[in-house]
């Protein structure tokens, strides 16, 4: 029997098979012999033990489109990352970390600004500004007066979609509009931090209706990327892209050599200096990485 894992909780998950309702699984040791894991968004093959109670085993990990290492999740259609316009403002390091990651997955981004009703048009502008040029399909909504929100959930619609960002900007009141009951316990933020408390625990697939899930992720709040060479890096900055073949030197890094033109596009105001200085540090950092 076929199905898929929405939850998976100390060493329990648990399989949503369409029409036979969710089993407790437990998956068998060759997995961990292999040190393969079964993740939330795994289509996997398992062997009922008991009907009655919903219990079996996992005995098969089908083969996964994707995977991500943090969050922990496979098999996804689309990501949304969800940043506050304002209270906390966007951290654009950590943001920029989250598009390379998706990036170098193949994995189409969605890029919300939540908490609109409390922003000014400049802080709204300087958004626009920084990723329009990236290309990135943007929407900037209130969960709180649930504007856009009607506009957001037609581009989740038949998609499995990892929804992700720093606490409190508002993702559990987001999800809590497309599914009123996933009653989802909605965060506080610390006034003096403004950084809200984590308040999911565990990767954890939403249905939203037919084929439409959302996995919910935890808040994270610093991401590496280092799952690549510096090299590649300059492949995921998709604003760079145009800009490709044109430098004096084949393979240019765009960091300190001459003639380059994405440097060029830099000083001609194409490129934006927030997404070239998280490109730089990056760069340096991969740079840095320790051989092993």
């Amino acid at each position: 029997m076929q199905g898929k894992i929405i939850k998976g909780i100390a060493g329990f998950y648990y399989v949503h098979v369409v029409e036979s309702g969710l089993y407790e699984c437990k998956a068998k040791g060759i997995f961990r012999k292999e040190k393969m894991k079964p993740l939330v968004g795994d289509i996997v093959e398992i062997d009922i033990l008991d009907e009655i109670e919903k219990k079996g085993n996992i005995i098969e990990i089908i083969e996964r489109k994707n995977e991500l290492i943090r969050p922990a999740v496979a098999n996804i259609d689309q990501a949304l990352v969800v940043f506050a316009v304002t209270k906390p403002k966007p951290h654009f390091n950590l943001l920029d970390r989250f598009l390379i990651m998706m990036e170098s997955k193949d994995i189409p981004v969605v890029l919300c600004f939540n908490k609109k009703d409390i922003a000014t048009e400049p802080e709204i502008q300087e958004l626009k500004e920084i990723y329009e040029k990236c290309g990135y399909q943007m929407i900037f909504t209130s969960a709180l007066e649930e504007e856009n929100t009607e506009e957001l959930k037609s581009l989740l619609r038949g998609k499995t979609t990892a929804i992700a960002g720093p606490s409190g900007v508002g993702k559990s009141s987001l999800i809590n509009i497309f599914q009123p009951d996933a009653n989802m316990e909605t965060g506080c933020i610390s006034e003096k931090i403004e950084r809200g408390k984590h308040t999911t625990r565990h990767s954890e697939l939403i249905w939203i209706e037919d084929n439409t899930y959302i996995m919910d992720t935890p808040g994270f709040s610093s991401l590496y990327t280092n799952e690549f060479e510096k090299e590649e890096l300059k492949y995921y900055f998709t604003e760079f892209e145009k800009y490709e073949g044109q430098c004096r030197f084949l393979g240019c890094d765009h960091v300190h050599e001459p003639g380059c033109a994405v440097k060029q596009a830099l000083e001609e105001g194409k490129i934006h200096p927030v997404r070239y200085t998280n490109y730089l540090e990056m760069y340096n950092e991969l740079k840095e990485k320790r051989r092993y």
